[in-house]
Protein backbone atom coordinates (compact mmCIF):
# COMPACT_ATOMS: atom_id res chain seq x y z
CA UNK A 1 0.00 0.00 0.00
CA UNK A 2 1.28 3.47 -0.88
CA UNK A 3 1.69 6.14 1.78
CA UNK A 4 -1.69 7.47 2.88
CA UNK A 5 -2.65 10.80 1.31
CA UNK A 6 -4.01 13.62 3.44
CA UNK A 7 -7.37 15.02 2.29
CA UNK A 8 -8.35 18.40 3.69
CA UNK A 9 -12.00 18.31 4.77
CA UNK A 10 -14.25 19.44 7.59
CA UNK A 11 -16.21 16.77 9.43
CA UNK A 12 -17.63 16.15 12.86
CA UNK A 13 -18.97 13.21 14.75
CA UNK A 14 -19.30 11.56 18.10
CA UNK A 15 -20.93 8.90 20.18
CA UNK A 16 -24.58 7.91 20.34
CA UNK A 17 -25.37 9.78 23.58
CA UNK A 18 -23.45 12.97 22.71
CA UNK A 19 -21.07 12.87 25.70
CA UNK A 20 -18.08 12.66 23.32
CA UNK A 21 -17.85 14.79 20.17
CA UNK A 22 -14.98 15.52 17.80
CA UNK A 23 -14.10 17.61 14.77
CA UNK A 24 -11.54 16.88 12.04
CA UNK A 25 -9.95 19.17 9.47
CA UNK A 26 -8.42 16.34 7.42
CA UNK A 27 -8.70 12.61 6.85
CA UNK A 28 -6.47 10.11 5.11
CA UNK A 29 -7.48 8.16 1.99
CA UNK A 30 -7.54 5.01 4.13
CA UNK A 31 -11.23 4.44 4.72
CA UNK A 32 -11.50 0.70 5.22
CA UNK A 33 -13.20 -2.18 6.89
CA UNK A 34 -11.18 -4.55 9.03
CA UNK A 35 -12.26 -8.16 9.42
CA UNK A 36 -9.64 -9.19 12.01
CA UNK A 37 -10.98 -10.90 15.11
CA UNK A 38 -9.84 -8.07 17.38
CA UNK A 39 -11.85 -5.52 15.35
CA UNK A 40 -14.85 -7.86 15.29
CA UNK A 41 -14.79 -8.04 19.09
CA UNK A 42 -14.16 -4.30 19.55
CA UNK A 43 -17.05 -3.34 17.25
CA UNK A 44 -19.31 -6.18 18.39
CA UNK A 45 -19.94 -6.81 14.72
CA UNK A 46 -18.73 -8.66 11.61
CA UNK A 47 -16.04 -6.02 10.99
CA UNK A 48 -14.99 -2.52 12.03
CA UNK A 49 -15.26 0.40 9.60
CA UNK A 50 -12.45 2.90 10.17
CA UNK A 51 -10.76 5.90 8.60
CA UNK A 52 -7.36 7.38 9.43
CA UNK A 53 -7.11 10.95 10.68
CA UNK A 54 -3.82 12.83 11.16
CA UNK A 55 -3.38 13.49 14.88
CA UNK A 56 -2.97 17.21 14.26
CA UNK A 57 -6.34 17.30 12.44
CA UNK A 58 -8.43 15.91 15.34
CA UNK A 59 -9.98 18.00 18.12
CA UNK A 60 -12.16 16.57 20.88
CA UNK A 61 -14.93 19.18 21.18
CA UNK A 62 -16.93 17.56 24.00
CA UNK A 63 -15.59 15.04 26.45
CA UNK A 64 -12.96 12.48 25.51
CA UNK A 65 -13.07 8.76 24.94
CA UNK A 66 -12.25 6.17 27.55
CA UNK A 67 -9.69 3.67 26.30
CA UNK A 68 -8.95 -0.02 26.49
CA UNK A 69 -5.45 -1.19 25.58
CA UNK A 70 -6.38 -4.11 23.33
CA UNK A 71 -2.68 -4.96 22.98
CA UNK A 72 0.70 -3.51 23.95
CA UNK A 73 0.65 -1.65 20.62
CA UNK A 74 -2.88 -0.24 20.36
CA UNK A 75 -5.87 1.09 22.26
CA UNK A 76 -9.57 1.24 21.46
CA UNK A 77 -11.45 4.42 22.38
CA UNK A 78 -15.13 4.41 23.30
CA UNK A 79 -17.71 6.52 25.11
CA UNK A 80 -17.71 5.59 28.78
CA UNK A 81 -21.40 6.56 29.02
CA UNK A 82 -23.04 4.79 26.07
CA UNK A 83 -20.28 2.43 24.88
CA UNK A 84 -20.05 3.66 21.27
CA UNK A 85 -16.75 2.51 19.70
CA UNK A 86 -14.89 5.63 18.51
CA UNK A 87 -11.20 4.99 17.83
CA UNK A 88 -8.47 2.53 17.03
CA UNK A 89 -5.13 4.03 18.05
CA UNK A 90 -1.94 2.25 17.01
CA UNK A 91 0.57 4.00 19.30
CA UNK A 92 3.45 4.18 16.79
CA UNK A 93 1.33 5.70 14.02
CA UNK A 94 1.21 9.34 12.96
CA UNK A 95 -2.57 9.06 12.73
CA UNK A 96 -5.49 7.71 14.69
CA UNK A 97 -8.43 5.81 13.20
CA UNK A 98 -11.99 6.96 13.85
CA UNK A 99 -14.97 4.66 13.42
CA UNK A 100 -16.70 5.61 10.20
CA UNK A 101 -20.15 5.16 11.71
CA UNK A 102 -19.42 7.80 14.36
CA UNK A 103 -19.10 10.53 11.69
CA UNK A 104 -22.19 12.74 11.35
CA UNK A 105 -22.11 11.95 7.61
CA UNK A 106 -20.55 8.50 7.33
CA UNK A 107 -21.59 8.11 3.66
CA UNK A 108 -18.87 10.67 2.75
CA UNK A 109 -16.22 8.10 3.66
CA UNK A 110 -17.03 4.89 1.80
CA UNK A 111 -14.53 2.07 2.41
CA UNK A 112 -11.78 1.86 -0.21
CA UNK A 113 -10.04 -1.28 1.04
CA UNK A 114 -10.26 -4.24 3.39
CA UNK A 115 -7.82 -5.34 6.07
CA UNK A 116 -7.64 -8.49 8.14
CA UNK A 117 -9.28 -10.53 5.40
CA UNK A 118 -8.06 -13.73 7.05
CA UNK A 119 -10.84 -13.11 9.61
CA UNK A 120 -13.52 -12.30 7.02
CA UNK A 121 -16.60 -14.39 7.68
CA UNK A 122 -17.47 -16.75 4.81
CA UNK A 123 -20.95 -15.24 4.47
CA UNK A 124 -19.44 -12.05 3.04
CA UNK A 125 -18.01 -13.86 0.02
CA UNK A 126 -21.47 -13.99 -1.61
CA UNK A 127 -23.68 -11.84 0.56
CA UNK A 128 -27.14 -11.54 -0.97
CA UNK A 129 -28.14 -7.88 -0.99
CA UNK A 130 -31.74 -6.98 -1.68
CA UNK A 131 -33.15 -3.55 -2.42
CA UNK A 132 -36.12 -4.53 -0.30
CA UNK A 133 -35.91 -4.41 3.45
CA UNK A 134 -37.46 -3.19 6.62
CA UNK A 135 -37.57 0.58 7.10
CA UNK A 136 -38.74 2.69 10.01
CA UNK A 137 -42.01 3.28 8.13
CA UNK A 138 -42.69 -0.44 7.69
CA UNK A 139 -42.06 -0.96 11.40
CA UNK A 140 -44.39 1.92 12.30
CA UNK A 141 -45.44 0.88 15.81
CA UNK A 142 -41.89 0.09 16.90
CA UNK A 143 -40.39 3.11 15.13
CA UNK A 144 -42.86 5.58 16.64
CA UNK A 145 -42.17 4.24 20.14
CA UNK A 146 -38.43 4.57 19.57
CA UNK A 147 -38.78 8.12 18.14
CA UNK A 148 -40.91 9.16 21.13
CA UNK A 149 -38.17 8.19 23.58
CA UNK A 150 -35.07 8.78 21.44
CA UNK A 151 -32.06 9.94 23.47
CA UNK A 152 -29.60 9.69 20.58
CA UNK A 153 -27.54 12.80 19.87
CA UNK A 154 -28.43 14.39 16.49
CA UNK A 155 -25.97 14.14 13.60
CA UNK A 156 -24.63 17.66 14.04
CA UNK A 157 -22.83 19.69 16.68
CA UNK A 158 -24.88 21.16 19.52
CA UNK A 159 -23.86 23.79 22.05
CA UNK A 160 -24.79 21.43 24.88
CA UNK A 161 -26.33 18.00 25.34
CA UNK A 162 -28.67 16.70 26.43
CA UNK A 163 -30.89 19.54 25.35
Amino acid sequence: MDSPQRIETEASGGCQCGAVRWHVTAVLDTSHICHCRMCQKAAGNFFAALIGVPRDALTWTRGSPATFNSSDKAARGFCRDCGTPLTYDYFDSKHINLTTGSFDEPAKFAPRMQFGVEGQLPLFANLPISAEGTTEETMSSVASAIRASNRQHPDHDTSHWPS
